[in-house]
């Protein structure tokens, strides 16, 4: 066990408020066998000794954090690739390489029809499901989807699922989140298709700056989409929605107020009828876009009517997104000033979301509420 994911461990622990005796404690009456804090002291949080595939189950077990959580906090990711590696990783490699050569050698991938269907249903179940589910299925047709990359239209199916696997890992987590996005640009280029080299972009932006994450970055993403074509499209209305959130996050509040001036009049042209699709921004969702921003602006009007302009629209099976709006309230009345009822507003509101509905994006979220200071609105 590296020093890294023994830190991970020890972290998870005392997030949980638990002792190392607590820990053995707890692993030796889900085991039925004894475990001391003297050896996860010396050994396991020392780095000194594997645990194995027994003990990893039985500490997944009594930490009881699902993957979309563990990905999320403290550096978890560690501990999350550390435990397949040990026991899940051979058969998961066994079985994607299979796939990936298979279709290869044998020609039997889907068609580009049925990589387009499958892409359609993906951008549906994204807003709906956690972030592990979403990355497990991905790598799979990733791994399959690679192989079948001889003409642009798969080259555009590409880009797009490319786009949605990097939306599983957060943009602060190190350079994941943009190399994907990055390899997704690249793809959306061979795609040979404006509208998609725009809308990958785009949606990098906004998930960018949503988060309020590698906001350079996000600045950049939407800069080359907006130099890409001058077109009206769901592409530069994410590039433009992503520039407002960096702006906002900087502290350049005139720049952010003039960009959703700007965004609304792209909406005009460039909003969605689809009301459930990752790859869509309907009425409603653009008010959650508003939303945080008006939160961050600590614009409390602007705020107030856009949360209730999305909650009039907002479809019932996408119990998440009334999530995101009541951590925005949160993150309002800590920005006013409040910080104890807005930290205590979102953690309900998230507390309140099953566990397995929990998105990467929710979690930073928290992360921000819980670490606002008051804002100096001008």
């Amino acid at each position: 066990m590296s020093v890294a994911t023994g830190t991970v461990v020890r972290e998870l622990r005392v997030a949980r408020g638990w002792s190392q005796s607590r820990l053995a404690s707890e692993l030796t009456k889900v085991s039925g066998s004894n475990m001391t804090r003297e050896y996860i002291s010396r050994h396991w949080e020392s780095g000194r000794t594997e645990p194995s595939p027994y003990w990893l189950r039985h500490l997944a077990t009594v930490l009881d954090y699902p993957p979309e959580l563990l990905e999320a906090d403290v550096n978890r990711r560690g501990f999350l690739s550390h435990l397949a590696a040990t026991s899940i990783a051979p058969v998961v490699a066994s079985d994607l390489l299979s796939h990936g050569f298979s279709s290869r050698l044998h020609a039997t991938g889907p068609t580009v029809d049925s990589w387009e269907a499958k892409l359609a249903q993906y951008g549906t179940d994204y807003m709906s499901q956690g972030a592990a589910q979403i990355q497990q299925r991905l790598t799979a047709d990733l791994v399959v989807l690679q192989q079948q990359l001889d003409s642009p239209r798969m080259w555009a199916v590409a880009a797009r699922l490319m786009t949605l696997f990097a939306k599983t890992y957060p943009g602060s987590d190190g350079n994941k989140a943009i190399s994907w996005y990055r390899m997704a640009a690249d793809a959306a280029d061979r795609s040979e298709d404006t509208d998609i080299r725009v809308w990958v972009r785009g949606r990098a932006a906004i998930a960018l700056g949503y988060e309020g994450a590698s906001l350079v970055v996000a600045n950049a993403f939407a800069d080359q989409a907006l130099a890409i074509s001058d077109r009206h499209s769901l592409g530069r209305l994410n590039s433009l929605w992503g520039k407002a959130h960096a702006a906002a996050i900087r502290g350049d509040h005139g720049t952010a107020r003039v960009l959703i001036d700007t965004s609304w009049r792209e909406f005009d042209h460039s909003h969605s009828e689809e009301q459930t699709s990752d790859y869509a921004v309907p009425w409603w969702r653009v008010n959650v876009f508003l939303s945080l921003l008006a939160a961050r602006l600590g614009d409390e009007k602007i705020a107030v009517k856009a949360q209730e302009n999305a909650r009039a629209e907002l479809p019932a099976e996408l119990p998440r997104f009334a999530t995101h709006l009541d951590m925005h309230r949160g993150l309002m009345l800590a920005r006013a000033g409040d910080r104890t009822q807005g930290v205590n507003i979102a953690r309900a509101a998230l507390d309140a979301l099953p566990p397995e509905k929990h998105s990467l994006t929710l979690r930073m979220l928290m992360d921000e509420v819980a670490d606002t200071k008051q804002s100096s609105v001008r």
